[in-house]
């Protein structure tokens, strides 16, 4: 893959993160924070593999397809908690957890 696909791969895990950063403080804010709490625990491990997932690609690690294959599936299991919220920040962050988790697959070369 060139650096130009793997680039946008990055800049999809980069603010993939920050979404689900700001998803999980926005969740916090809550009236039933225990309502979100699936929520709030998926938004964390997301955005720490789409953080990990950019350095890695930014590295050329050798790793970076095999993470990029987990970060597509984690991606995936907090775009489906994030959907089932109404509220602003969990449609944001599903959308953006969507998108980086498509990115991710053709990094990784796996259909979608």
């Amino acid at each position: 893959m060139s650096h130009r696909e793997s680039q946008s791969c990055v800049e999809a895990c980069v603010r993939c993160a920050q979404e689900c950063e700001q998803c999980a403080t926005a969740c916090l804010a809550e009236p039933d924070v225990q309502g979100m709490a699936a929520c709030i625990r998926l938004d964390h491990d997301c955005a720490a593999i789409c953080w990990t997932a950019a350095a890695f690609m930014s590295r050329r690690s050798e790793f970076d397809t095999a993470l990029c294959q987990l970060c597509a599936s984690v991606c995936d299991a907090c775009a489906s908690e994030c959907a089932t919220h109404a509220h602003d920040h969990c449609r944001r962050c599903a959308e953006a957890c969507r998108t980086c988790a498509e990115a991710c697959r053709r990094m990784a070369g796996v259909a979608a």
